[in-house]
Formats: C-alpha cells, sequence, structure tokens
C-alpha cells in the first residue's frame, strides 16, 4: 500500500486477534507499530510473535487516565502517532434476560466509552499535528439484529455513529472510518462458539466461512494507506456477503 512506510501506528487491544493480525501485517508495510493492550501475557507473547514491533504498552482503556498515560508513552516511543487502529473490545454471550447490570457495563465500557478515551485522545494529538487516521472497530452487529449479543449490539452501533459524527468534526484534517467485520475466527469467537455451532454459523455465510484475523487487517491498511486518501466517515463491512441478504439473523 501506498504511503504506510515508516507511519506511526498504535493498535488497542493489539496482543491478540484482530489487532496482532493488524499490527503484524503494518510491520509487512514497513510502519512502526505499538500496541495497547490490558493482557500483560498476551503483550509478552507478541512481542516474541513480533520482534520488530515497537512496545506493548500495558493499559485498560475503560481508565481514561491509563489511556493518556499509554497514548503519552506511545508518542515518547515513535515520536508521534499517525495512525490509530481502535480495537480493543469484549463479548459476552447470553439471554437478553439474562444480561445483569455489571455486565452490561463492563461491555459498554469496554467497546464504546474505552473507544471515545483512546479516539479523543488520538484526535486531539493528530489534530494539533494537522493530520492523522483513525480507524474503529465495528461489527456487522452493530448494524443488524443479533441474538444473545444486546449489549455488544449496542456497543456497535455507537462505534459506527462515533465515527461518523468524528468525521465530521475532524475533516479535514483527520480522516475517519470503521471496519465492520462479520464472523472472523478469533480466540475470542472461539472460546463462545462449539464446532457445532460455527459450522452452522458457516451455513449462513455465503463464503461459507469465518473471516481470518489477517482478512481484516488487510482492510485496516487499506484505509490507513493513501490509496484511500478521500476515504472518512465510512463503515466498511467484511463479513463474506453475510449481511447482503439479512443471512445471519435467521
Amino acid at each position: 500500500m501506498r504511503g504506510l512506510k515508516d507511519k506511526r501506528v498504535l493498535i488497542t487491544g493489539g496482543a491478540s486477534g484482530i489487532g496482532a493480525a493488524t499490527a503484524a501485517r503494518f510491520l509487512e508495510e514497513g510502519s512502526r507499530v505499538c500496541i495497547l493492550d490490558r493482557n500483560a501475557q498476551a503483550c509478552e507473547h507478541i512481542k516474541h510473535e513480533l520482534p520488530a514491533l515497537g512496545e506493548a504498552i500495558i493499559a485498560d482503556v475503560t481508565d481514561l487516565m491509563q489511556v493518556e498515560a499509554a497514548f503519552a508513552e506511545a508518542i515518547r516511543l515513535m515520536d508521534g502517532v499517525d495512525v490509530l487502529v481502535n480495537n480493543a473490545g469484549i463479548s459476552i454471550r447470553h439471554k437478553f434476560l439474562e444480561i445483569s447490570p455489571e455486565e452490561w457495563d463492563r461491555v459498554l465500557a469496554v467497546n464504546l466509552t474505552g473507544v471515545f478515551y483512546v479516539a479523543q485522545t488520538a484526535a486531539r494529538h493528530m489534530w494539533e499535528r494537522g493530520s492523522g487516521v483513525i480507524l474503529q472497530t465495528a461489527s456487522t452487529n452493530g448494524v443488524m439484529g443479533y441474538p444473545y449479543y444486546a449489549d455488544y449490539n449496542a456497543t456497535k452501533a455507537g462505534v459506527i455513529e462515533l465515527t461518523r459524527s468524528m468525521a465530521l468534526e475532524l475533516a479535514p484534517k483527520v480522516r475517519v472510518c470503521a471496519v465492520a467485520p462479520g464472523y472472523v475466527l478469533t480466540p475470542m469467537q472461539r472460546a463462545e462458539y462449539s464446532d457445532a455451532m460455527l459450522a452452522e454459523v458457516n451455513q449462513k455465510i455465503p463464503l461459507g466461512r469465518h473471516a481470518t484475523p489477517e482478512e481484516i487487517a488487510g482492510l485496516f491498511v487499506y484505509l490507513a494507506s493513501d490509496d484511500a486518501a478521500f476515504a472518512t466517515g465510512h463503515v466498511f463491512t467484511m463479513d463474506g456477503g453475510e449481511t447482503a441478504g439479512g443471512l445471519a439473523s435467521r
């Protein structure tokens, strides 16, 4: 991709799944990369997996003080941040009637409030510098109804509207887009679905399978590149055709 060599990239939730794959892909493009993740063990693991990684910063996106400190550390290490991949997120599979207040608050804290904290912190830095790209992880869950994920669905719909609002206010200095993956075979997905459940889902996806994290990473890299210089305010879906006919909700 054009324009990614030596770009300074910060990825939240970067120690596993889509975040780790995205870090690896940016490194392949010649970018400088730091990740932010709350899982210290996973951070140690990815530093061994990706020796070219700048640093794995341990921080919880639900804590604004930790976010600001982590961002300051990323700026110190890379002398700035050109691209943010705002990717940290969690999900809990359960029935709507069984969601506890504590579970609701936790999912919203990570998936929406945390996204806001990181996005605003990055946007202030980029606005002052005069340029930057913010990419956020949404989901097809934010545009369609899915059972057993009411809290997660609500947060991803929120990320989509946050992205659109940010894009309008931050133009023309900062581009802001969201990526909405469909079903991706990440460790988080694997932990929630049995083999039988995965097979059932695959039958509903026109391409007949889950995406790989690496495929989603490729879209993030494209949107950060100069090849996507006129893209802002939009949600880019990669779902194997899942939402084309609403198949996943049947």
